[in-house]
C-alpha cells in the first residue's frame, strides 16, 4: 500500500493551516482517512444505532455515544460494577436485531477482582435520549474464578435467529480447562436474547458439560463476525507466540487448543509438538508470526465496490489493518492496510453509510473512517 500527499497538502501544511487528509492507495481500493472521534481511553468496540448513532466501549468502564459525528462529553449511565484490569473492561457491544422497537444494548464485561473474576455478558434499555441504560441485568457469567486479567474474550455477535454469540478466553493460565466443557473457559456460547439457553445447543443434554457452550477448545476469541456469501461463522483468536487462528465455527466443535496449536510458549518452548489430531479442528489461516488480532468485520457496503465480501481484520501487536479477499468460506489474499501509521488497532466495523470504521488502541485512542476516494 501506498500513501500519496498531494502538492496542494504540502501547501496547506507550509501556510500553517489544516493538512487535508492522505490518500492511501491499495491493491483494489484508494481511501482516505478520517477522524471521528478522539481523546478515548482504549476504544474497545463500536456498534452502530439505526438512527445513524454510534455506541463505543472503552475498556477502562465507560459506554460513550457519538451523534452527528461529535463524541458526546457525557458517558452513558447505568452500567454495573466493571473491573477494569489488565486486558480486562467494559468490552463488546452489540444491539439488539429488533433495537429500533425495544432498544436493546448487550455488553460484555470483565467483573469480580483480581484474584477471583470472569466475564459476564450485560443488558440494559437505552433510554429515549441515549443518556442512560435502564433496566440493566446481568443475563450470564463464566461459571469460572479465575486470576489476573487475563484472556476474556469479549466479542458479541447475533445470529440470523436473534441468538447472540459470546466469546470467551481460556484465563491464559488455565488453558488446559478450554478442553474441559465443565466449565465456560475457552469456549464461545450461544444465549437466546433473554440470556436463556437455547433448546438445540449442541451440548444442551450432555451431563458433563455446559449447555451454553457452542464451542471449545479455543484460546482466546476476540473477533467474530457471520460470512454474508455462506451464512457461516468466522472467528479468530490469539495463539501464543504464533498460532493466531482464524476459524470457521460450527456448533459442537473442538478447535484444539493447547492439544493442537500452530504457535509456542512465549518463552519459545513447545506446547505441544501437535497442529492435527483427531476431532480437532483445523484453521482456515492462522499467522506465525502472531499479530494479535482484534475485531472483525466482513464488508457488504456499496462504498467500496472491490472490497464487497472482503473480510477485515484489526492487528494489536501487528499495528495494521488486514484485509483479506475471500472466495466462499477460503481466504485467497491478504493484504495489510494502515501499517505505516504503526497504530494498535482493537475493532473494525462496516459502516450503514458504506465506510469502514477502526478503533484505535491507545490511552489517547481514536475512531477512524475510511473513506473512498473515487478516480
Amino acid at each position: 500500500m501506498r500513501v500519496v500527499a498531494s502538492l496542494a497538502a504540502f501547501a496547506v501544511l507550509a501556510s500553517g493551516a489544516v493538512a487535508q487528509p492522505e490518500i492511501h492507495e491499495t491493491e483494489q481500493a484508494d481511501f482516505r482517512v478520517e477522524t471521528i472521534a478522539d481523546g478515548l481511553e482504549f476504544p474497545w468496540s463500536l456498534a452502530f444505532l439505526p438512527d445513524g448513532d454510534m455506541l463505543v466501549s472503552e475498556r477502562e468502564g465507560r459506554l460513550r455515544l457519538i451523534r452527528d459525528g461529535v463524541l458526546r462529553p457525557e458517558p452513558v449511565s447505568g452500567l454495573p460494577d466493571i473491573l477494569a484490569e489488565g486486558q480486562g473492561g467494559l468490552m463488546g457491544l452489540a444491539v439488539h436485531p429488533d433495537f429500533a422497537s425495544n432498544r436493546l444494548v448487550y455488553f460484555a464485561y470483565a467483573e469480580g477482582r483480581s484474584n477471583a473474576n470472569h466475564t459476564a455478558l450485560g443488558r440494559g434499555r437505552l433510554n429515549a435520549d441515549a443518556t442512560s441504560l435502564e433496566a440493566v441485568e446481568t443475563l450470564f457469567r463464566v461459571n469460572f474464578e479465575k486470576e489476573r486479567g487475563y484472556h476474556f474474550g469479549g466479542r458479541l455477535q447475533f445470529l440470523p435467529d436473534s441468538t447472540l454469540l459470546l466469546t470467551l478466553g481460556d484465563g491464559n493460565r488455565y488453558r488446559n480447562e478450554a478442553q474441559n466443557p465443565a466449565n465456560h473457559l475457552g469456549t464461545i456460547v450461544r444465549l437466546n436474547d433473554d440470556g436463556t439457553v437455547p433448546f438445540d445447543n449442541p451440548f444442551v443434554s450432555a451431563r458433563s458439560a455446559r449447555p451454553e457452550i457452542f464451542s471449545f477448545g479455543h484460546r482466546n476469541v476476540q473477533g467474530i463476525a457471520i460470512n454474508p456469501q455462506t451464512g457461516s461463522v468466522w472467528a479468530h483468536e490469539h495463539g501464543a507466540r504464533g498460532g493466531d487462528e482464524i476459524n470457521l465455527i460450527e456448533a459442537g466443535n473442538n478447535y484444539g487448543w493447547p492439544l493442537a496449536t500452530y504457535g509456542v510458549n512465549y518463552n519459545g518452548t513447545p506446547i505441544t509438538d501437535a497442529t492435527h489430531g483427531d476431532g480437532l479442528e483445523q484453521p482456515i489461516w492462522f499467522w506465525d508470526p502472531s499479530i494479535a488480532p482484534s475485531g472483525m468485520a466482513f464488508y457488504d457496503g456499496d462504498g467500496f465496490e472491490n472490497w464487497h465480501g472482503d473480510v477485515f481484520v484489526g492487528a494489536l501487536a501487528g499495528t495494521m489493518l488486514v484485509r483479506f479477499e475471500v472466495e466462499g468460506d477460503r481466504v485467497i489474499s491478504s493484504e495489510a492496510l494502515l501499517s505505516e501509521r504503526g497504530e494498535r488497532i482493537r475493532d473494525v466495523a462496516a459502516g450503514p453509510d458504506g465506510n469502514l470504521y477502526v478503533l484505535t488502541d491507545d490511552i489517547e485512542g481514536a475512531i477512524l473512517r475510511l473513506v473512498p476516494v473515487i478516480p
